[in-house]
């Protein structure tokens, strides 16, 4: 039976151990290079969402599964320790899902994933999964268990929010049950079918999105912030200058921050809706906090340690 307890924030997705070696650069096809000491880090798209929300306050469940091996008390005690509840974070006869990672010199990264037990991740999963105000998917688990996820937790009422990556094609019925699609310049530019290499041609990929279904799609530019587009406004936040040493986490800290400030959109603190006029500048300040989330997760080595506490966040906009 499905846990009644409402969350503010539901992540359905993966959790991976990430395994990371600096380098001085990425190695061409058959060469062998000297890399950094090799880490283990707790990773996964779903997993860093729902870190990087429950850092910012968010009361945030986590649904997905794990295998059994060594891998696996480890990243599920991180989750705890991060008050995440994983009580829905089931475990399963194969690996742990492992993401192998290259950062090079500049921060920039390559990364080959295993899905492990995340291939796991099922219908049965997504019913038996907690409420929630708002569902955070991603493409590291089937697709079928994002499309039912989408579905039952959109005739529910809860906000849904799609991080389409790793890059695939959507299908048209999923897009119908999104909310708010959060790709970067790479995923828009596959899910549009069109050129996206700036702010403008962004924008122009952007609206044929909306012309699909989805409400709002704010696409994540990298050094270049942040770009949202919806039926009745359109507006660029530039990033945050920092220095870089990582960008691994940086989108998922985005969608963490972002998602953690949703509901400050949508009600004001008596809890009735606010004004158009008010959802859009609540709107543009969400999407400045998440930049504000991101450009601090490059600062750091690795997924889930880069991303930032509320106190980092705040004091860094201060």
């Amino acid at each position: 039976m499905p846990n009644t307890q409402q969350n503010d924030i539901l992540v359905i997705g993966s959790l991976n151990a990430d395994l990371v070696v600096r380098a001085p650069r990425f190695p061409a096809p058959g060469e062998t290079i000297s890399g950094g000491d090799l880490l283990t880090i707790p990773g996964g798209k779903g997993a860093n969402q729902a870190v990087a929300a429950a850092r910012q306050g968010a009361n945030v469940a986590m649904a997905g599964r794990v295998g059994r091996d060594n891998f696996a008390p480890f990243l599920i005690e991180n989750l705890n320790a991060n008050h995440v509840n994983t009580a829905h974070v089931l475990e399963d006869n194969v690996a742990s899902g492992t993401a192998i990672i290259i950062v090079d010199e500049n921060g920039q990264n390559s990364i080959v994933i295993s899905p492990g037990a995340n291939g796991k991740v099922d219908t049965q999963d997504v019913d038996s999964a907690p409420d929630a105000k708002i569902l955070l998917l991603q493409f590291e688990i089937p697709m079928e268990t994002v499309l039912h996820a989408a579905k039952r937790y959109k005739a529910q009422g809860a906000t849904v929010i799609l991080n389409p990556a790793p890059a695939r094609q959507i299908p048209s019925d999923l897009l119908a049950h999104i909310d708010i699609l959060v790709p970067n310049e790479s995923e828009l530019a596959l899910l549009a079918n069109l050129p996206v290499t700036d702010i403008p041609s962004a924008e122009v990929a952007a609206q044929a999105i909306l012309k699909r279904g989805v409400k709002t799609v704010i696409v994540t530019l990298g050094n270049k912030g942040a770009l949202a587009v919806t039926q009745t406004q359109t507006f660029h936040v530039d990033a945050f200058p920092v220095d870089v040493v990582d960008t691994t986490a940086a989108g998922d800290a985005f969608i963490g921050g972002f998602s953690s400030k949703l509901l400050e959109i949508i009600l004001d603190s008596s809890g009735k809706p606010l004004e158009a006029e008010q959802q859009a500048i609540r709107l543009q300040n969400a999407v400045r906090y998440g930049c504000a989330c991101g450009a601090l997760a490059t600062t750091k080595l690795g997924a889930q340690p880069s991303l930032p506490t509320k106190e980092e966040v705040q004091k860094f906009l201060s």
